[in-house]
């Protein structure tokens, strides 16, 4: 005996696998994104801009120097770095002989160095034009002599990044495009094959929301199993990078990561919803010799 079909049910296997499909690349990008901006955010961290102090100064006017730049809005505040460090000439006479190869005190006889501090800044000032006004402040700081940073790197890193986060954007956004019409038309043809018990229950006196609703419903479960399998994938995928690639665990953000997964599982319950109502709604208004 041929088994009765129930409205709302019709094969699932492809909608949720392209949904899978569609949702982990669209994580991947988030993830990607998530990432990145840890990057350039150790990057920013990393970047110094160096006060040299005068010869002559004392303890004290070295003191007095670090206490004006302390009380600066624009230095880093972090708990995971030192924002500002102390550098002697003799230290900086080491950095330069290892980095060269060449003892320039042999030449000189003495050490034309200065001692300095290298002072670390806050992301929200890793801009070209609000380093150049760092530099002027610090530099009528009395003591300081003079004041030097990486030019045009802050404008580049910037530059870069945005080129980087269009990219992702317009990749992911051709993906929600393509997702939405394979499911679409994957959604179609599943409820093709029932357009006609779908005819039956209107010519009962069925309401339109009393038809689509097991509809609708099917649609958000296989949105959120699309959702949950592609969510684990990303984790898994996430969790044997970081075993393998030495230093990618210094990028995870990881309350960041539950937020993306969380995304993931909202966005293939809405396009589970929306693309099943939209493909009902057609079979809901078609006449019945348009049915054959």
């Amino acid at each position: 005996m041929p088994k009765k079909k129930k409205i709302g049910s019709y094969p699932n296997a492809m909608i949720v696998m392209s949904l899978t499909a569609a949702l982990f690349l669209i994580g991947f990008c988030g993830l990607l994104v998530i990432q990145s901006k840890k990057l350039v955010s150790i990057i920013r961290q990393n970047i110094e801009v160096r006060v040299f102090l005068d010869k002559e100064i004392t303890k004290a006017g070295q003191d007095s120097v670090l206490n004006i730049i302390k009380s600066k809005p624009y230095v880093l505040v972090s708990s995971e770095v030192t924002p500002i460090t102390f550098f002697s000439k003799e230290e900086a006479a080491k950095e330069f002989i290892d980095g060269t190869k060449e003892d320039f005190t042999t030449l000189l006889g003495e050490n034309p160095l200065r001692d300095s501090y290298r002072v670390k800044i806050g992301e929200e000032y890793f801009e070209e034009a609000k380093l150049q006004q760092i530099k002027k402040d610090l530099e009528q700081i009395n003591g300081t002599y003079e004041v030097v940073y990486q030019e045009d790197l802050a404008d580049n890193i910037n530059r870069n990044v945005t080129k980087i986060y269009i990219v992702l954007a317009s990749f992911a956004l051709v993906m929600l495009i393509i997702i939405v019409l394979l499911v679409n038309n994957t959604i179609k043809l599943a409820i093709y094959s029932q357009r006609f018990l779908i005819r039956s229950m209107q010519l009962v006196g069925a309401t339109n929301g009393f038809i689509q609703r097991p509809y609708i419903l099917r649609g958000a479960l296989q949105g959120l199993t699309g959702g949950i399998v592609a969510g684990g994938l990303l984790i898994a995928l996430q969790q044997v990078a970081v075993r393998n690639v030495e230093g990618l665990g210094m990028l995870q953000e990881y309350d960041k990561i539950v937020i993306l997964v969380g995304v993931v599982l909202a966005l293939g319950i809405c396009i589970g919803i929306a693309s099943t109502y939209q493909s009902l709604a057609r079979y809901l208004r078609m006449a019945l010799d348009d049915l054959y």
